[in-house]
């Protein structure tokens, strides 16, 4: 299956969560079984350096990032919302296209110098990605890239992970708000 197929898997839902934004729901995407299977394949297909641990960003980063760390061959590493994990954790603030969220992992989920992919499933401002990015680099780990099923252009988020030196890359590309 290529990218305009699971494009055609992907749902867009008018008005979500505020007037004006149309959300893409990759949950149909999810539903599909070769279509989930086809898009963990393309985007393995874009990692060419060794990963120890992915980093899944709640919540459906869990599933697209327990998926490909599992074809990677890496441990998953979940970052959640603030106040999720038990045991001591760090949290960084990030800013969203319709608010502001605090996104935390566990203080010893990290060894130094681990590799690790920073994986969700839509990129839009990039914020959240970068907060994912930034508990990695203080946790001691070296962010090799970062991999989404979607990409919202339009809001520059591929251009802040480049700017802060982050390989992207993304399957599908939906132009607008």
């Amino acid at each position: 299956m290529n990218a305009e197929a699971l494009k055609a898997l992907i749902r867009t839902i008018p008005d979500f969560p505020k007037p004006g934004i149309a959300f893409r729901d990759i949950t149909t995407l999810l539903l599909d079984r070769a279509g989930l299977a086809d898009a963990v394949e393309l985007l393995a297909a874009t990692v060419n350096r060794p990963v120890d641990l992915v980093a899944g960003i709640e919540a459906r980063g869990f599933a697209i990032g327990g998926a490909l760390a599992v074809r990677l061959g890496a441990g998953m590493l979940l970052v959640r919302k603030d106040g999720k994990l038990p045991g001591e954790t760090i949290a960084e603030d990030y800013a969203l296209e319709y608010g502001r969220d605090r996104l935390a992992m566990h203080v010893d989920a990290v060894t130094g110098g681990q590799r690790v992919l920073v994986v969700d499933d839509l990129l839009a401002t990039g914020g959240t990605a970068l907060a994912a990015a930034r508990l990695v680099r203080r946790a001691g780990g070296v962010v090799v890239g970062a991999r989404f099923i979607v990409d919202l252009p339009d809001l520059g988020g591929g251009a802040a992970l480049a700017a802060a030196g982050i390989d992207t890359a993304s399957l599908i590309a939906f132009g607008g708000p």
